[in-house]
C-alpha cells in the first residue's frame, strides 16, 4: 500500500503518486515538466510533430470507472 500511494506513478493522474495529490505537490510537478517539454520543443522542433504532452492537473478521477459502449454492460448510468 505505502509504494502504491507514494512510490507508483498512476497514468489517471499524469504520472504523479496521490501522496503529490494530496500533500500540493502535484501542480508544481506537472509545471515542471511542462516547461522542460517546451524547452526541448524550443531546442529541437523538428523532433515535434505535434503539440507536446498534456501536463494539466486532472481535476476528477474516479476509481474503476464505467466503460462506455460496453456491449457486456447492462446497467445504464444514472442521469
Amino acid at each position: 500500500m505505502t509504494w502504491y500511494n507514494t512510490k507508483h506513478l498512476h497514468s489517471a493522474i499524469r504520472f504523479v503518486t496521490p501522496e503529490h495529490r494530496h500533500n500540493g505537490r502535484e501542480r508544481a510537478i506537472l509545471d515542471r515538466r511542462h516547461l522542460v517539454y517546451e524547452s526541448a520543443r524550443a531546442e529541437h522542433p523538428e523532433r515535434w510533430a505535434r503539440n507536446t504532452t498534456n501536463w494539466d492537473q486532472v481535476v476528477e478521477v474516479n476509481l474503476n470507472p464505467r466503460k462506455k459502449n460496453n456491449k457486456n454492460d447492462t446497467h445504464k448510468a444514472a442521469a
